[in-house]
């Protein structure tokens, strides 16, 4: 059997999720976190200390490579090992620069007291932290951002299979309403036939435009087969979307508000207080679908 005719199943995603995480390199640690809930598009929102300010393009890069849609919040921060922070040594160029000036102003000043080494060594730039390398640090954080992303996603998978079963729930739901109402449309009918009988009967003076008028009305109110054919189509495409799964929030969201017009639409059409009900309670099931499909990307 082709794959063509037969797509691979693919996961249903939440927008919304968390995760973070911790990449040792040379000094200390990178430390990364993501956080994102739903939105109509994917939106970066991305804040990075100074120090790695030169590779915000790429961390955008990753993120719009690997995500879909959502309000996407990501953090990264360096924090320096206690140990490696201590590790200063002096800066040649600092040092050259301060010695050069210090023989400088001997010539001019030959008898002032010689400069106390401690003191050249609290001013600022002469001692330095050990240096990290830019490619090194670079690819830190390249897999470390990789890896978050993957555990965001996995985040979002996990929620998403839960907004998928409770729309499932939902959905069975819907069918039972309509399993309701259905065999309830003949004695609908029928009784609703018979009002109209007898209120043609009283008007027996009643001209035929007349008689004609309350027939058709009659006919307008009681037929929603058309609805409800409609209302199993949308709920057979809605199983095969959720079936098929992958970024599916915009085919629900459509689909949602054709069955609440199928929904609204039947319960104009009510003759009886059976079908008044079952039309509010379609509605209530199909506002709660979309409630949760605006979470799915």
């Amino acid at each position: 059997m082709s794959t063509k005719n037969n797509p691979p199943k693919q996961a249903i995603l939440s927008m919304t999720g968390f995760a973070n995480s911790e990449t040792r390199f040379a000094t200390g640690l990178l430390l990364i976190e993501l956080r994102a809930v739903n939105h109509r598009y994917l939106e970066l929102n991305v804040k990075i200390e100074d120090s790695l300010r030169q590779f915000e393009a790429q961390v955008r890069e990753q993120l719009q490579s690997k995500l879909g849609r959502g309000k996407v919040e990501c953090r990264l921060s360096l924090k320096s090992d206690t140990a490696s922070s201590n590790k200063l040594a002096l800066n040649p160029a600092m040092v050259t620069q301060i010695a050069q000036t210090l023989q400088d102003l001997h010539q001019h000043f030959p008898e002032a007291q010689p400069v106390n080494l401690v003191d050249i060594l609290k001013l600022p730039g002469v001692l330095q932290s050990e240096a990290v390398d830019s490619e090194t640090l670079g690819h830190s954080v390249q897999s470390g951002l990789a890896q978050t992303i993957d555990e965001l996603i996995a985040a979002r998978q996990r929620e998403g299979e839960k907004l998928k079963q409770v729309l499932l729930d939902r959905l069975q739901g819907v069918r039972e309403q309509i399993a309701i109402v259905k065999p309830l449309l003949p004695q609908v009918i029928q009784q609703y036939q018979e009002k109209l009988t007898a209120k043609l009967r009283e008007a027996m003076q009643a001209d035929d435009d007349r008689v004609r008028q309350e027939i058709v009305l009659y006919a307008q109110r009681t037929d929603v087969d058309e609805e409800l054919a409609r209302l199993n189509s949308h709920i057979t495409e809605m199983d095969r979307i959720l079936t098929a799964g992958g970024p599916v929030g915009k085919k629900l969201d459509f689909l949602m508000q054709e069955m609440n017009r199928e929904a609204n639409t039947l319960g104009s059409k009510s003759v009886a207080i059976e079908t008044t009900q079952v039309s509010m309670q379609l509605k209530v099931l199909i506002e709660q679908m979309r409630e949760q499909i605006q979470n799915i990307e």
